[in-house]
């Protein structure tokens, strides 16, 4: 093993876990062992949770521009750490290193959007009788948890980490069992930027331990990050034991493309949509609609996605499963009669035969009520629809479950404006194949990609990780009775 085996850290310190149960950290870039993690059991989970509500009361009281000076440091540790994170979540995630960069490139954005947050918190102040003022003032909820999937080992936990603790809660995050080393290095990174012992606190753990977080009576509020399914499940869970959630699920983000479409632009955005971090991302386009006469832009995306070439600019999915369901949605739209314009199947990377890639895949001919067309495929592989027009374009994006991510490709204002109000879905793109917004702009989808109220990062997620106190003060007795009184 590179690594040694992952551990718990618990106020301030890593920790042996105390369950029975282990799992091998297997890189999927050449199926090498990387660590071992020890599966928690409630009773770490209740150590965690100690420990943050202990750590909670200074915590809270401590001013939110003396809070967010640790992230003023832990974003220059991120800078300073970029190269060693970025092949540490290369080798867990099996993504490029050029993408592993440009996740820690939005993490230190997450981060510098929390060090604003003194700026954006300010309470409200209004006399509204002679003499008699009300204010308003966010403060903290207490301890609060953060449940994140292994395809963005840093990025995401960073979606939940600066914001929450900048706004005077104590953390406990629960990484994904398949990338459980990254977790661990941040948490490392913020001791070192002065964090104090017992705010943030990692419990590494499978879905045993997510159903403990759930029903623990000492969390006041869980977010999750991952599959519909079990996003519902987790959003279920938590608020029937009283919790506030926000639970981010899958997508199958459309994008709409016009004949007016601009080629290679085009192109070039879709193929890197479809197949960025191998597809393994809840923003990748995983169904296109073609409108109208659109070959020739047909044909440049089969140009661009022979270019994206395994191991080398194309990452490996997260494990052998990972492939062979990716590989059986292909093999199965291909007996439904769809046609396989680029076969990404059977893809081995030479002196990395163990490695779990699957190449760039483009099917064409695609049916609407298709598995390929329907579901979260969550790898390289984009699904081409065909219609006549905007409106059955706009009916097929609709009548999908998820509402995450939309995109409509053309020249034309009055189309690109009819897509953004017609389409269902959180986030839209013009002529922009990942319209993830900027911060402090929030993210975050509709339908069944989210379960609760908000979003998970930017301005929204105030209003998550905090409640609103509201006060009224009189101090002039002498004033006489008056409708405040």
């Amino acid at each position: 093993m590179k690594y040694s085996p992952v551990q718990n850290f618990v106020n301030g310190k890593m920790v042996e876990t105390t369950g029975n149960r282990f799992l091998e950290v297997i890189s999927p870039m050449d199926g090498s062992v990387l660590s071992v993690v020890r599966l928690s059991v409630k009773e770490d989970l209740d150590r965690a949770v100690d420990a943050a509500k202990k750590a909670y009361p200074a915590w809270s009281k401590t001013p939110i521009k003396e809070r967010v000076q640790v992230f003023f440091r832990y974003k220059q540790l991120l800078e300073r750490n970029a190269n060693d994170l970025a092949q540490l979540i290369s080798e867990e995630n099996g993504k490029t290193l050029s993408e592993a960069n440009a996740e820690i490139e939005k993490s230190i954005e997450l981060t510098e959007f929390a060090c604003s947050l003194p700026q954006l918190v300010v309470g409200e102040t209004l006399e509204v009788s002679k003499e008699i003022e009300c204010r308003t003032e966010r403060v903290s909820l207490g301890v609060v948890a953060s449940i994140v999937p292994f395809n963005f080992p840093c990025m995401v936990p960073n979606w939940t980490i600066p914001n929450a603790i900048s706004l005077g809660n104590c953390m406990i995050i629960k990484p994904s069992e398949k990338v459980p080393l990254s977790v661990s290095k941040l948490a490392l990174l913020l001791k070192e930027a002065g964090l104090p012992d017992g705010v943030f606190n990692v419990v590494q753990g499978d879905k045993e331990i997510v159903t403990s977080i759930c029903q623990h009576p000492g969390i006041e509020a869980v977010s999750f990050v991952g599959s519909s399914n079990a996003a519902k499940n987790v959003y279920r869970l938590s608020t029937q034991h009283l919790k506030r959630c926000l639970a981010l699920g899958g997508a199958k983000n459309h994008l709409v493309i016009l004949p007016d479409a601009k080629v290679d632009m085009t192109a070039q955005n879709v193929v890197a949509s479809m197949s960025g971090c191998a597809g393994q991302r809840c923003m990748a386009a995983s169904a296109m609609i073609a409108v109208g006469e659109v070959e020739h832009i047909v044909d440049k995306i089969c140009e661009e996605a022979k270019k994206i070439i395994p191991g080398k600019n194309l990452g490996a999915v997260i494990s052998k499963e990972a492939k062979e369901r990716i590989e059986r949605y292909i093999g199965e739209a291909e007996v439904a009669g769809a046609k396989i314009l680029v076969d990404g199947r059977g893809c081995v990377v030479e002196g990395k035969e163990e490695g779990t890639y699957v190449g760039p895949t483009v099917i064409d001919y695609v049916k609407p009520d298709m598995a390929v067309a329907r579901e979260e495929i969550f790898g390289p592989v984009i699904s081409i629809m065909r219609t006549q027009n905007l409106e059955e374009a706009i009916a097929i994006e609709n009548a999908n479950p998820y509402g995450n991510a939309a995109s409509v490709f053309t020249q034309n204002g009055g189309y690109a404006r009819y897509v953004m109000e017609k389409a269902s879905a959180g986030m839209i793109g013009v002529n922009v194949g990942v319209p993830v917004p900027r911060e402090p702009f929030s993210f975050g989808g509709w339908n069944d990609s989210r379960f609760g109220v908000g979003d998970i990062t930017g301005k929204s997620s105030i209003e998550f990780w905090t409640k609103l106190k509201k006060s009224t003060i009189k101090w002039n007795p002498e004033a006489g009775i008056n409708w405040m009184t």
